[in-house]
């Protein structure tokens, strides 16, 4: 199963956004699904009122998880890089905007994923 495949299929059985990316990348974070998944909770729908994009949330937190505290600015780089390309696909990162473009949660789980992937994997 690819990454795009694993986080929309986690999105199909009730995760929301934020969960659905940090569930998948848990090759990266090391943490467990109950945990991942007890953290990421308030972070849907924008954090519960359509700001940052769930989805970019989770991948965000799969960084920190990653690289630790004492790592901000390599964090920071590889967010900005996140967010961009994400800007440049969907035109726009905030969870209300997105949905005024009627663009499907699901699209933008998998492409979250899958860039977030590529970014922790080099």
């Amino acid at each position: 199963m690819t990454t795009e495949e694993k986080a929309s299929a986690l999105h199909d059985q009730g995760y929301n956004c934020a969960q659905s990316v940090l569930l998948t990348l848990s090759n990266h974070s090391g943490m467990d699904e109950k945990t991942a998944a007890a953290i990421a909770t308030g972070f849907g729908g924008g954090a519960g009122c359509r700001e940052l994009c769930g989805a970019i949330s989770g991948a965000i937190m799969t960084a920190g998880l990653k690289y630790g505290a004492e790592n901000r600015m390599q964090i920071n780089a590889l967010d900005r890089e996140l967010i961009s390309a994400f800007r440049e696909k969907f035109g726009a990162v905030r969870c209300e905007d997105l949905k005024a473009a009627k663009i499907p949660c699901d699209a933008l789980i998998r492409f979250a994923a899958a860039k977030a992937d590529e970014l922790l994997s080099r």
